[in-house]
């Protein structure tokens, strides 16, 4: 006899996107090790080049990310050189642009980014197509 517990162990896809997320992150974060950057950062990168300046909040609002994760990352990006911040005042960073090295930086990991998404499509097989659907119903990529 199947209980609840069993059917939830057994069948919750909120768990299994879960996981299949953390493996993915994980293989692109490796991919991405050498370039002391991870897929979060690379995303954030190429989300504010499409965008344009923007305050830190759009961005969290296109990736759909908590403000102190924005914030937390944003601030590593700044201490790169990677992003400045177009707009500030006493409460902080108001508007951030994308800067000549943080493009120079998404150019620099596309190869292995490349070799990752290639991975990972091997992963994800026919289910691809899938998170590319629910994604753009999602509103991503910004502008399409």
């Amino acid at each position: 006899m199947s209980t609840s517990v069993d059917e939830i162990v057994q069948d919750c896809l909120a768990v299994r996107i879960r996981l299949i997320g953390r493996t993915v992150t994980g293989l692109y974060d490796g991919a991405l090790e050498r370039h002391g950057v991870t897929i979060a950062q690379v995303n954030l990168l190429a989300a504010l080049g499409k965008v344009g300046p923007c305050p830190p909040a759009r961005l969290g609002e296109v990736l759909q990310l908590e403000r102190s994760t924005v914030s937390r990352n944003l601030h590593l990006l700044l201490k790169q050189g990677w992003i400045e911040a177009a707009v500030s005042d006493a409460k902080g960073m108001r508007e951030v642009v994308l800067t000549g090295a943080g493009r120079a930086k998404i150019e620099s990991v596309m190869p292995e980014w490349r070799q990752a998404q290639e991975q990972a499509a091997q992963l994800l097989g026919a289910g691809v197509t899938a998170v590319q659907e629910i994604a753009s119903g999602m509103g991503y990529p910004p502008g399409a």
